[in-house]
Parts: C-alpha cells; structure tokens; sequence
C-alpha cells in the first residue's frame, strides 16, 4: 500500500474514524494471511521453505488474532488499553520475525525476502495505529 493509498484511510475529521480504519486493515490483511497459511500450507512452505506445520500453527493464530482486531475496528471508539496492546503484539511480530530469520529460520530466498517484507508491513500498521491513537488522544509529538 502506497504512502498515497495511506493518507486517504487516514483522511477524516475524526481521528477515531482513522484509527478504525487502519484497525480494520490490519485485521483484513492478517486475516488473509492467515487463510493462505492455513489453505496452501503445503505449497507455501515449500515456496518460502518453512515448514508446513508451522504456516498452519501461524495461520489459526493469525486467524483469531485477526478476529480480534477486527472486534476492535468495529467499535464505534476503541478503548485505548486493547488499541496500546494491538500496537506493542505487531512490533513485538515484526522484531520476532526478522529475529527468526536471523537465529532460526533457514528459508528459502523468497521466504526470507516475504518474511522481511512482512515484518516491514506490520511494523507499518503499528506506526500508524500508534499515529491515530495520539491523534485521537489529542497528543502531539
């Protein structure tokens, strides 16, 4: 998604409207990885060169961890503690996978390329779920 694609989610006259937004991306987008991990286990995890059972142990976990976030987007005014949370678990995923592919994990170049590139995306949802919570907090930098 382009920087471009990005300011006009975020386009509003009410912050929480923004932070729903982005809430409601992340959910989406996790949610469609975890449909590919648990359908095409196999596949991918040949093409990445991870394990198959380990894509399908990520995608139930990325399948309720989408379901919530999801609830959350739905919410007229997300309550700040589960937002903060959402916020810390994708930095937490995007540090925990580039430390996998540096200690743990011996993908495949694609595999090593889709896991940095996936880390980057999520730690960018953080940004701007953090980015919008402040906004609708009224805090500024």
């Amino acid at each position: 998604m382009s920087a471009t694609q990005l300011a006009a989610l975020a386009r509003t006259s009410h912050p929480q409207t923004a932070l729903r937004r982005f809430l409601a991306l992340d959910a989406a987008v996790t949610g469609a990885n975890a449909l590919a991990y648990l359908a095409a286990s196999g596949p991918l995890g040949d093409l990445l060169g991870v394990d198959p059972a380990l894509l399908l142990v990520l995608g139930a976990f990325l399948a309720a961890y989408a379901t919530a976030v999801a609830l959350l987007a739905s919410r007229p005014r997300p309550a700040a503690f589960p937002v903060r949370a959402v916020i810390e678990a994708n930095f937490a995923w995007a540090a925990l996978s580039l430390v996998a592919l540096a200690v743990w994990l011996t993908p495949t170049t694609a595999g090593a390329v889709w896991t940095v590139l996936q880390a980057l995306t999520v730690a960018g949802f953080a940004g701007v779920q953090y980015a919008a919570l402040r906004a609708r907090q009224g805090i500024s930098d």
